[in-house]
Order: structure tokens, then sequence, then C-alpha cells
């Protein structure tokens, strides 16, 4: 991970370490490991959107290994803390799969709900991509929306790659069927990125359609879609959670994708989400620019998170 991208993750918790979860760092500078320690921290993390399940599993994990090492010094709690907090993080996840030397074109299929950030969000990605050295292209197969169409193509003049649409209320198979084509024919892309309609996850129909844009992907690609990166809001906390569940349910997602971490204090999610899917987070968003996205990392989120109070 390069140092803005660094930069970026420690922008973006700024608000989170304003809040609640602020308290942590102060918490472990009492002079002694007791009790009292672990039930405020279990208070914290609670109200700091980790959620009951992933608190209660994260301090008996920690509290656990102190007893277990006979850890004394409360700083070393604090590191063990830390790292089961990065534990949860890594997922046991493989490494993310987009840019692979390996492969003539990798498909990446992106998908969350209307306002979550989902269509900004790949504008982004094909910016960061781009930056990287590698062709990208965008498939605009959230056709119920003449308006995403139009958004998708602004992100896409942006960020300086091309977008294959078709017409509002065209079959999303066959733009995604189009596009691959030209990935491979006259774009020669590397990378393509296929924006799926804001679904929301009760809707039947929507998520059959998107089994379906995954069959014609596969045929078209091997194993394609080689990464479902899934768009969550990260201002919804706890709520954002229960839609990942759904989907992750029905579109096999391989990954998350959390935008407008700057402007929430609920940061904590963050950690819930990567334990209750067993999905890493692969990116954050950090602003409202087109350069405004990082790769995510455990240990910089962490130490972002934990560790400012010591910095200033």
């Amino acid at each position: 991970m390069d140092v803005e991208d660094q930069e970026r993750i420690d922008r973006s918790l700024e608000k989170t370490r304003g809040g609640i979860l602020g308290r942590l760092g102060t918490l472990f500078q009492a002079n002694e490991i007791t009790d009292e320690l672990w039930e405020e921290l279990e208070e914290i993390l609670i109200m700091g959107d980790v959620g009951v399940e992933t608190t209660m599993k994260l301090v008996d994990a920690t509290r656990d290994r102190v007893r277990r090492e006979g850890v004394k010094k409360i700083e070393d709690a604090y590191q063990i803390l830390k790292e089961e907090m990065v534990r949860i993080l890594q997922a046991d996840a493989p490494p993310l799969d987009i840019d692979n030397p390996h492969r003539l074109l990798t498909v990446v299929l992106v998908v969350g709900v209307n306002g979550s950030g989902k269509t900004t969000t790949i504008g982004k990605l094909a910016n960061y991509y781009r930056k990287k050295g590698k062709r990208v292209v965008l498939a605009a197969a959230d056709t119920f929306r003449a308006a995403a169409i139009d958004q998708l193509k602004i992100w896409g003049e942006r960020a300086g790659v091309s977008v294959i649409a078709h017409k509002p209320g065209g079959d999303p198979g066959a733009v995604v069927y189009d596009a691959i084509r030209a990935s491979q024919e006259s774009r020669d892309a590397d990378i393509l990125f296929i924006d799926t309609a804001g679904r929301l996850h009760t809707n039947y129909n929507l998520m059959k359609e998107m089994e379906k844009i995954r069959n014609v992907a596969r045929r078209q690609v091997h194993k394609a879609p080689h990464e479902v990166l899934l768009v969550l809001d990260a201002t919804t906390g706890q709520n954002a959670i229960t839609q990942a569940e759904k989907f992750k349910q029905s579109v096999g997602v391989t990954g998350v994708v959390l935008t407008k971490l700057d402007n929430t204090a609920k940061g904590g999610v963050v950690i819930a989400i990567a334990d209750r899917l067993g999905v890493p987070v692969r990116f954050v968003g950090t602003g409202e620019g087109i350069d405004d996205i990082a790769e995510f990392d455990p240990w910089v989120f962490v130490e972002s998170l934990l560790e400012h109070d010591k910095r200033t």
C-alpha cells in the first residue's frame, strides 16, 4: 500500500476517531488490566457500531489471549486487541484478484442498492486502475434508469475510459455480452467493470437477473466474474450488514467497497461487516473526488483508528 492510500484512510477516519471509538486509546492508558477494562471495552465497541456479536467475539478473543499469554502490561493487551481486529478484517481471504497479469481479461461485477455510491465507485476504480497502467472498460448494465447510464458515461469520461451502453430499458445481459466482446477485441482491455441496477436485496426478479448477468459473463470469459464487489454506504451502520448478508446469499459477493467512510463516526461497522460476512473489505471511499478511493489494508485501518491519539 502506498503512502497516499495510507493518508486517505487516515483522513477518512477522523469522524470515527472523534466519536465513541476515540475513547479506546484513553481506556488503554489505565494502570492495570481489570474486569472493568473489559466491560468498558465492550461498551465502547458496541456504541462504536462494531455490533454486539462481533464485539463479544473480539473482547473474548482478546481477554483469552491476555490470560493465556500471561500478559500484565496494559499496552501489550492493547496490541493484542489490534491483532484480533486485524485477524477479523483479513477474513481469511485470498488476495484481491483484479490486477492479475496472467489473465487476458478480468471481469468485475459491482453490485449494491441505490444511493450506496455504486456508480461513483466504479468511476473511481476505473481511474485507480487506469493510473496503474491498465486498460479499463465500463459496462452500463444498469439499464433501468437512463440517469444511471448517463452518470456512468460522465464518470467514464472523467476517468478516461470507454463505456459500453445500450438504450435505457434494454437487456442487461446483452450489454454485458457486447462489453466483453468489445473488451476482448476493439478495446483490448485488461479489466471490465460491470455496473448493475441498484437493486433492493428484497427484489427476487432483479436478483434473478443478476444471476443471468453472471452466466453471460461466465460463458464468455473463463471463471468470470473474477470479483463481485458489493458497495455499501458506511453511514448506514449496522443496516449495511443486513443488505450485505442478502447480497452474499444471492450473488456470491467476494469483497466489499465501503463508501462515505469520511462522512461517518460509524467506522466500527467495517469490523462488523468483515466478521459477519466473512468477506474482506477491499476498498474504502475516502472523499468525493475521483482520486478519493484507497485499497483497504487492515493494519493501516486499525492503526489509524486506534493510534491517532499517540501521533498528535
